[in-house]
C-alpha cells in the first residue's frame, strides 16, 4: 500500500512529456491522503496535467474526508467496491507521476520508513483511477493508486508488517502510458505488471529522495 509519496519537481516533470506551460503547480511535492497532486490525463494529441486529491472521493460522497481511506484500490476488488466501481466501469484511468514512494519495513518489530525510487533516478508513472464529486458546491477531482499482491515479489515483500499481506503499486512503463490512458476496464488487467528490478530502497534518515 502506498500512503505517501513525492512527485517530480517542475523540471523533472518535463521528463514525462509534460509541456512547460502546464507545470506551474504551487503545491507541496510530498503527498499524503487528501493532499492535491498532479495526475496525467489523456489529451487530444498529448499528455495533459491536472490536479487532483490523493484518495478517491466517490461521486455520491458528502464529505471530502472520505478520501482518507481510499488512496489505494485493490486490483482484485476495484470492479466491485462501491467507492471505486463507477470509475472502473467508466474507464476513468489516469497516471500518477512519482519520484519516490514510501513504505515501512519492520526491523526488530519497529517500522522504519524507506524511500523507493528508480535506481537511475528517473521519475515514473503509477496506474490509477480518478473520480469527480461535488462536495459542498465545489467540484473535487480525486484519485486512487491501483495495487496488486506482492507476497512473492523478491523486492516488495520486505515491506509492511511481517504477517500482513504485501501489496505493490503498478508502474506503467513509458512505452505503454498512452495505452493505459486509452484502455477500457477489460483491457486494464493486461497492465497489472509487477515492479521490475530497476527499483531500490533507501532508509528515510538518509534523506536522499528530495527533489
Amino acid at each position: 500500500m502506498c500512503s505517501n509519496y513525492e512527485f517530480p519537481s517542475k523540471k523533472r516533470l518535463s521528463l514525462l512529456d509534460i509541456h512547460e506551460e502546464q507545470l506551474e503547480l504551487g503545491i507541496k511535492t510530498h503527498v499524503y491522503p487528501l493532499a492535491p497532486a498532479p495526475i496525467i490525463m489523456c489529451g487530444a494529441d498529448e499528455f495533459e496535467l491536472d490536479i487532483a486529491r490523493f484518495g478517491l472521493v466517490p461521486s455520491w460522497a458528502k464529505e471530502l474526508k472520505y478520501g482518507r481511506h481510499t488512496y489505494n484500490a485493490r486490483s482484485e476488488t476495484v470492479a466491485s467496491k462501491p467507492s471505486f466501481r463507477h470509475a472502473w466501469k467508466n474507464n476513468q484511468f489516469t497516471l500518477v507521476p512519482v519520484d519516490t514512494f514510501f513504505e515501512p519495513k519492520y526491523i526488530d518489530d519497529k517500522p522504519h520508513w524507506f524511500g523507493i525510487s528508480r535506481e537511475d533516478g528517473h521519475p515514473f508513472t503509477v496506474a490509477a483511477i480518478y473520480e469527480d464529486a461535488l462536495i459542498e458546491g465545489e467540484k473535487i477531482r480525486s484519485f486512487s493508486m491501483l495495487t496488486i499482491n506482492s507476497d512473492q515479489h523478491p523486492f516488495m515483500k520486505q515491506f509492511h508488517k511481517p504477517n500482513d499481506e504485501k501489496r505493490s503499486i503498478i508502474v506503467i512503463p513509458e512505452e505503454l502510458r498512452h495505452d493505459w490512458l486509452n484502455c477500457d476496464h477489460v483491457q486494464a488487467h493486461n497492465f497489472f505488471f509487477e515492479m521490475k528490478d530497476e527499483f531500490i530502497a533507501r532508509p528515510k534518515e538518509q534523506g536522499l529522495w528530495t527533489n
